[in-house]
């Protein structure tokens, strides 16, 4: 331990302020209201395609040319048709993934049934997009597709592609030199539930990734572990199989799960956005508990999208809930905070006034250190909102981290980032690269960990492959500091 009695006392005086700051309400403004008005959008695909370090957004509209949304530092110009990705199909997801490992983040669109693929790969060359599916292997012309994920599944180096479908056995495209081969029978991934979305991470901590399926109609999730390659379902045993719905009851779905550290304990803990009781699982290192109603999330009511994010900058991450339009109904959307120990809806009124469901997702769009908040309505009465989060001061209160692998590619998703008290080992803060779980996609971001009044921190970084959790570890890293992390 450094620093002796001083340090201590500024450690003391960190816990008092980030306790302040959770107090604080949050407080959001729409971004170009008129540019983003536009009813009708599913998807929100956030990545920085430029490479000039501020976050671009894919939007995926039913019917309507989809917009590529170029951000030039906090404001937004529609490129999707000089981009070449304006087409005018129904989509239902989208994924950003660096799938040809050339340092630049390539577009994955997810359609509905038609003449032309369902899906369409787009490898990215300097900004412009060439539609590279079928030299891929990617044409697939059949299926309800709902949840593309890029992953490097195989540890090998490059982004694999898991598909989920609500209609047939879910998909594992496993990656060789840009060309992609379906492996889910084979590895044990070829689930035939009704899958809608999936989050990757190394649930059991042993050194590869794990996926955790989501799955409608009264099916029950499927949490896989991967064991050297080769995957089972131990969703049931691991605690997690209905998340927090009521079994078998085909009125109640899991639409999509997401994993976070919830309680700073350092383990990824789980929550499913359902039809039916929302579900919260706190990681007990075995398996996971329901916390689902001490923590106050188990809401009965519909919901298409969950999206974790510290909202405040302390250290503590928050949660949003996106409700979903069905059977005639608008079901709310929530913005729970995170006290430590239960989380609190505190949803400003002029976010529940919009018309949501989808594709709820968080980015730094202004590079403010605060995590703005980005809404789609698939109704008429809907939009494809961008609201910035008002937090005051936020550049100093918190890091922002891009995990690359050894050569400075972006093929890292499911690392984790933990950050430490300088000189001590206390979790202020942690996150997960996202790689994927929902309608959205951003496993090319900067992690965004809010580290509340601290000046210094200590980051680690760790990456699980090839049964191994590699972990690199960075000292003094600064407040309101981005920083890219190599790991090996």
């Amino acid at each position: 331990m450094r620093g002796g009695g001083l340090n201590m006392r500024l450690l003391v005086l960190s816990l008092a302020a980030g306790a302040l700051l959770s107090q604080q309400a949050p407080r959001f403004e729409s971004v170009q209201p008129d540019l983003f008005s536009t009813p009708g959008a599913f998807v929100n695909a956030w990545a920085d395609y430029d490479n000039d370090d501020d976050p671009d957004v894919f939007v995926g509209f039913n019917g309507a040319p989809n917009r590529l949304y170029r951000n030039d530092k906090g404001t937004f110009v529609d490129a999707g048709r000089i981009a070449n990705v304006a087409d005018a199909r129904a989509v239902r997801a989208a994924a950003w993934g660096d799938m040809d490992a050339d340092g630049d983040a390539d577009l994955l669109v997810g359609f509905t049934p038609g003449a032309q693929s369902l899906l369409r790969l787009y490898r990215n060359d300097s900004g412009r997009f060439q539609d590279v599916t079928e030299a891929a292997g990617l044409v697939v012309m059949a299926g309800a597709l709902r949840q593309p994920v890029w992953i490097d599944f195989d540890s090998d180096n490059d982004l694999d592609l898991f598909v989920a479908f609500r209609d047939k056995a879910n998909a594992l495209f496993r990656n060789d030199d840009g060309r992609f081969t379906d492996v889910a029978a084979e590895v044990g991934l070829a689930d035939a539930r009704k899958s809608v979305g999936a989050v990757w991470f190394d649930a059991d901590a042993d050194g590869d990734m794990d996926v955790y399926v989501g799955n409608m109609d009264g099916d029950a999730n499927g949490l896989f572990v991967n064991n050297r390659g080769k995957f089972a379902d131990e969703a049931e045993r691991r605690g997690v199989a209905w998340g927090g719905r009521t079994p078998k009851d085909a009125t109640n779905g899991t639409v999509r799960p997401c994993a976070a550290d919830v309680n700073n304990d350092g383990r990824m803990d789980l929550f499913a956005a359902n039809y039916g009781k929302n579900g919260l699982f706190l990681s007990n290192g075995k398996g996971f508990d329901d916390r689902s109603a001490a923590w106050g999330i188990d809401i009965d009511a519909r919901y298409d999208t969950c999206a974790f994010a510290d909202a405040d900058s302390d250290g503590l991450v928050d949660l949003y809930v996106n409700g979903t339009f069905t059977g005639g109904v608008q079901y709310r959307d929530h913005l729970f905070m995170n006290t430590g120990k239960a989380y609190e809806d505190r949803t400003p009124e002029n976010v529940k006034a919009f018309a949501a469901d989808h594709g709820a997702s968080w980015a730094d769009v202004d590079g403010d250190g605060a995590m703005d908040l980005a809404l789609t309505g698939s109704q008429a009465d809907g939009m494809h909102a961008i609201l910035r989060n008002l937090l005051p001061a936020a550049t100093q209160r918190s890091i922002g981290i891009r995990v690359l692998d050894g050569r400075g590619r972006a093929t890292r998703a499911g690392a984790e980032v933990r950050v430490y008290a300088e000189g001590f080992r206390r979790l202020i803060g942690s996150g997960l690269v996202d790689s994927g779980s929902g309608y959205n996609m951003q496993n090319d971001l900067p992690v965004h960990i809010g580290i509340g009044a601290a000046t210094r921190v200590d980051v680690e970084v760790t990456w699980p492959g090839l049964g191994k959790r590699a972990v690199t570890r960075v000292t003094g890293v600064q407040a309101g500091e981005r920083r890219a992390i190599l790991t090996r």
